[in-house]
């Protein structure tokens, strides 16, 4: 009887994949894969392959795309989509079975071939470490399309990691020092509200407290903390979560993300009556949290009885160390400039570029950080939410007392060569 074929490639052609390491290897073993003819390629070692290849080059998020002929493979990499393999026909051939065993993976139905589906499964590469992927699929024109999201286990930031300036850490550290209240953490989607939160919550984990998460999904396995999952279908929405968790006497809570009147409503409560309720928003700044929050139908006293810290964030892409080079504004650039920021000193506008190197891609940038405007709660800021102020007025009493604007962040990170005023433009004005 004939033996089957190894699941593993040829180690006279390539290496195993468990020794692949680094983004060239994996790269030149894909397209090796994917180049065979079709009853020799292994579909299990090529779902393998694309994760850890999205794992080892820093990518969040896998996008495996049917078109008319072939298969679209993108991967997101410091939040920018690349098609790395766009000079490679990947066969529509492929198309049914590398879902299949995405399905299999992540205990989906492949049967189900016309509704979304929503799983998630474990890998653990040699020499990698635990990879948590999030799958979702959704049946589209030219067939199932799915997008793997790369959750790392291995990740282990701290406040310190995430960008924070030394005032603004103060502010995020006071506020969670209190025992009650709210800290929320507001921007659009992938703007890294779910990072800031999560580490907060590590900080805040000890074994005198006790904390009690309500998420859609839950994104990362946190130990000694005890994290729900949202579920519509059963009636477990995040309002009715919170109202459960509640009654688990917890010391603090965490609540994916306040969209509607109720879920609002009991948060605030709960912040009010000695729980510290940590949530996001999505606002474009830190200032609207507080219009939106009374949008929701909270009363202005209950806001400003609760709300400790309101933090507006984006993620800007950091410069490659290897390639960066200072760079000289054009005058046009710098009248610009000084229209955004009137007060800009001319004598620090040194600024910096990537060229593009081996090391980055040739992107120029290498990883990413947070740029962010920190609200603390005074009594002039209180005061303003129960006059029911808007957010520029907010936006400008919060400036006087030492806030800088994310834009203002950016900029100070751009002329210390940590970014480049590109992609602090980029992401202000997107």
């Amino acid at each position: 009887m004939e033996k089957s074929k190894p699941t593993q490639p040829d180690t006279k052609k390539g290496k195993s994949i468990h020794e692949l390491n680094d983004v060239g290897s994996l790269k030149l073993e894909i397209e090796r894969q994917i180049t065979k003819p079709l009853e020799e390629v292994s579909i299990v070692s090529l779902v393998n392959l694309f994760v850890k290849y999205a794992y080892v080059a820093r990518a969040s998020d896998v996008h495996l795309d049917p078109t008319t002929d072939k298969i679209r493979v993108r991967f997101r990499i410091d939040g920018i989509l690349h098609d790395i393999f766009d000079k490679i026909f990947i066969t529509k051939s492929l198309h049914q079975e590398i879902i299949s065993r995405i399905k299999v993976m992540s205990g989906l139905r492949t049967d189900e071939h016309f509704l979304p589906q929503d799983g998630r499964f474990k890998t653990d590469p040699d020499g990698v470490g635990p990879i948590d992927v999030r799958v979702s699929i959704m049946p589209t024109y030219y067939g199932e399309n799915a997008v793997l999201r790369i959750l790392a286990e291995t990740h282990t930031f701290t406040l310190e990691d995430l960008g924070f300036l030394s005032d603004e850490l103060k502010k995020v550290e006071r506020a969670i020092k209190k025992p009650y209240g709210m800290i929320l953490a507001n921007g659009p989607t992938g703007s890294g509200k779910s990072t800031t939160l999560y580490t907060i919550l590590k900080r805040l984990n000890i074994p005198e407290t006790s904390i009690i998460t309500v998420e859609d999904p839950i994104e990362y396995s946190l130990e000694g903390i005890t994290q729900v999952q949202t579920d519509a279908r059963v009636g477990l929405t995040f309002a009715n979560g919170l109202r459960s968790i509640l009654r688990q006497d917890p010391n603090v809570i965490m609540v994916g993300e306040i969209r509607d009147q109720e879920t609002a409503s009991i948060a605030v409560n709960a912040a009010l009556t000695g729980h510290l309720l940590l949530s996001t928003l999505h606002t474009n700044d830190s200032a609207t949290t507080f219009p939106r929050l009374m949008d929701m139908g909270v009363p202005p006293f209950l806001i400003a009885s609760t709300v400790n810290i309101a933090m507006g964030q984006r993620l800007i892409r950091t410069l490659c160390q290897s390639c960066k080079k200072k760079r000289e504004l054009s005058s046009s650039e710098l009248d610009s400039l000084k229209e955004m920021i009137p007060n800009l000193k001319e004598r620090k506008l040194v600024f910096y570029i990537g060229t593009g190197c081996d090391t980055c891609g040739g992107t120029g940038y290498h990883g990413r950080t947070g740029i962010r405007e920190v609200i603390e709660v005074n009594d002039e800021i209180r005061n303003l939410i129960m006059a029911r102020a808007n957010s520029q007025q907010i936006k400008e009493a919060a400036v006087k007392n030492g806030m800088r604007t994310m834009l203002q962040n950016g900029l100070e990170k751009a002329m210390e060569g940590v970014t480049s005023l590109e992609e602090v433009l980029r992401i202000i004005h997107e």
